[in-house]
This record gives C-alpha cells, structure tokens and sequence, in this order.
C-alpha cells in the first residue's frame, strides 16, 4: 500500500512540475497578409506607428516544454524569421531552432514561411513539419516545398484527424478537420493539450454552423479558445465578395455565444485579424466591446499556462 501511496505522490509531483513548465505563447495575431498590408492605401494601413507594425505579426502560436526543453511552433508564417527568435527568447534555450511545426492549411499565411527553411536561408536539417495527408501530398508535389524534402532540410510527419501526436508524458497535440475554402489542402484547428489545461486553436474557419462540431460544446471542454476572427463585420472590407473568402464575423461569433457563462466567456480570445479589423487596435471602439462583452483579444506575447 505505501508503494501505491509513494507511486501517486510522485506522479502527481510530476503533473505539478510539468504545469509551470509548460506554456502557450501568441506569437503574432494578423491575417495571412499581414498589417500593414501590401498596397493597402487605407488609413488602417497608412497611419500606423512603428511600434504598432512591429506589433502585427502573422497569426501562430509558440509551445515551450521547459521540462523537456523542447519548443514548437503552430503556423509557418511569412513572420516565421521573427517568431523563431521570439520562442528562443521564451525558452531561455540556445537552439534557435524549434523541434517541430504544425501546419493547419496551405493559404500562405500559414506555410509560406517554411521558404526560410531552404538552403538560400537557414539550411535546416529534417525538421519536423507536422501536416495532414493532403498538405503533406501538396508540399511533396509543388516546388519549392518539395526541395526542402528532397534536401532533407524538413521531416513531413503525416497526422490524423482526432488522432494525438504525443509530444511528451504531459503534452499532446490533436489536429482537428474544419471547413474553410480547400483548395490545395484540408484545413485543420488544434487542440493543445498540457497537464492540466488544454487549449483550442482556429485560427480559420468559413463559419461554425458549417462544423460537424459544436463550437460552444468545445468551449466549454477547454481552457482557451483561441477563435477566427479575421472580421469584425462585413462593414469593413467592401471591395471584396465575401462570400468567397468566408469567415465567422465577430460580431456573429458573440452573438452565437453570448449565452455562455461568464467563466466560458473568458475562455475565448479572438484571433486572426484582418488589416481592416478594428480589433487590431487596443484602443477602438470594437476592442471595447469585445472586453466589455465577456470576451477577450489576443494580442502578440500572451503567455499561457498549461
């Protein structure tokens, strides 16, 4: 009986080490192209300081392990140079490298970045690059990604959906399928799972009523949710078909759960903004009311426990 009461005391000294050593870190909040964004003549773009540009990197998350010093890194971004630094800086590690990414899709936003990986840039050698089937078929087919293949300078490793990739003892990672405009690749979200908190990731998504999931059941099963919210209305942006790039607008996201309770509430941090969102600005009108609504608004250096 002491064994088993010995055997318990340490796993869970274990979980209680692990849970300040594992953290979530945002890395960059912007949609796939950035803000300011490329001939954008608007004052969104135009009037920004320098600290505000600095600020808005493309959207990805950084993992750290302290426990196993090991780091990860979700979206391949054109930022990717800058976000690299910041996970080192976060790990307190002297690899400059992380020890795995994990794609969601191929908009360029989310794997343009892996160009830096070549050996016209850094040379890397067989880095893990998590992808699903379809994104891995479409990296080994279409140049220039597949040179980084055949020079082994990435290691594709093939995920599932619903199926954990086991990072270690005390963190999983599961890819899960979302409807969201595929047409080089399937899309997919993570779940990010720690020793006691896990956290959802979508940066995209075409809208939550098209999900064979409940966006509010899924809320509910986690500690964070980072949400699409590329949009703040469709007011914003009216030299597009928006029916061609779909997103959920904020504003449908709150009103869809605005019935939640005030702990679930504060689970949710929006995400992935256009150059046109408001929410990209700390001090609008549109930021207010997210905050004051119960929700609240990723911003580049958040650290989350998990």
């Amino acid at each position: 009986m002491k064994k088993v009461f010995l055997i318990l005391f340490l796993f869970l000294l274990k979980l209680c080490i692990y849970a300040q050593n594992i953290e979530l870190i945002v890395l960059g909040t912007a949609q796939d192209a950035g803000s300011p964004q490329i001939a954008c003549i608007k004052e969104c773009c135009t009037k920004l300081t320098e600290q505000e540009k600095a600020e808005r990197l493309v959207v990805s998350l950084g993992l750290v392990d302290h426990m196993n010093a090991k780091t990860y890194l979700f979206e391949a971004t054109p930022d990717m140079v800058e976000q690299f630094q910041l996970l080192q800086i976060a790990s307190k590690s002297d690899k400059p490298t992380p020890d795995g990414i994990f794609l969601s899709h191929a908009h360029i936003g989310h794997y343009a970045g892996l160009m830096y990986l070549g050996r016209e840039a850094m040379n890397a050698k067989m880095l893990a690059v998590y992808s699903m089937p379809k994104m891995l078929t479409f990296l080994s087919s279409n140049q220039p990604w597949k040179q980084l293949i055949d020079l082994n300078n990435i290691d594709l490793q093939l995920l599932q959906s619903d199926k954990a990739v086991h990072l270690s003892e005390a963190l999983d990672v599961i890819p899960i399928l979302v409807p969201h405009r595929d047409e080089l690749s399937e899309t997919v979200g993570y779940k990010i799972i720690g020793p006691n908190k896990t956290a959802l990731f979508i940066p995209d998504i075409d809208k939550w009523e098209k999900w064979d999931k409940g966006i509010i059941e899924e809320i509910e099963e986690v500690d964070y949710a980072f949400l699409d919210a590329t949009f703040y209305d469709g007011e914003e942006i009216k030299a597009r078909d928006l029916s061609e790039i779909p997103h959920p607008f904020v504003i449908e996201s709150m009103e869809l759960l605005k019935n939640l309770s005030k702990e679930d509430k504060a689970k949710v941090y929006f995400i992935h903004f256009n150059h046109t969102n408001a929410l990209l600005n700390e001090q609008s009108n549109a930021s207010k009311q997210v905050e004051t609504s119960g929700f609240h608004i990723a911003r580049k250096g958040m650290k989350f426990t998990l």
